[in-house]
């Protein structure tokens, strides 16, 4: 493993649910996998299964959580996934998000234009992104 990073993991509900309910088509939109800031080499992370994983809306909480409550730990993780497909260098597996997700509040909060989403899991570092209008390309 070469090392971990961040994947903010966005999703167009419309395309999910009101279209046929696949997930693969509302998380493919054009920018809504924004990765980085870097890649943290795993020798740098001594522990990834005990990071604090963190992310606002608007400066509101919305998850507060540490990779330690994962439900399956990345050895399992990368196994699994490995029974299916492949694994070669470059390739990312990403493990999920904690509990806060807006769609699962109630009532559902969804983002809104204008709204900016920071995030950060540990000394994997950080992320903001202001959130635009989706448009397909033309």
């Amino acid at each position: 493993m070469a090392g971990y990073t961040i994947l903010n993991d966005y999703s167009e509900r419309a395309f999910q649910l009101e279209r046929g309910g696949q997930w693969t088509k509302g998380k493919s939109a054009d920018t809504f996998a924004p990765l980085g800031p870097y890649l943290t080499p795993a020798s740098q992370v001594p522990d990834p299964q005990h990071l604090p994983i963190w992310l606002t809306v608007n400066g509101q909480q919305r998850q507060d959580s540490n990779t330690s409550d994962m439900l399956f730990a990345l050895p399992k993780l990368i196994s699994y996934v490995s029974e299916f497909m492949t694994l070669l260098p470059g390739d990312i597996i990403t493990t999920g998000s904690p509990a806060g997700v807006g769609m699962g509040l109630h009532p559902p909060q969804f983002l809104q234009a204008g709204d900016v989403v920071e995030l950060s899991i540990g000394e994997l570092g950080a992320q903001q992104q202001r959130i635009v209008p989706f448009r397909l390309a033309e």
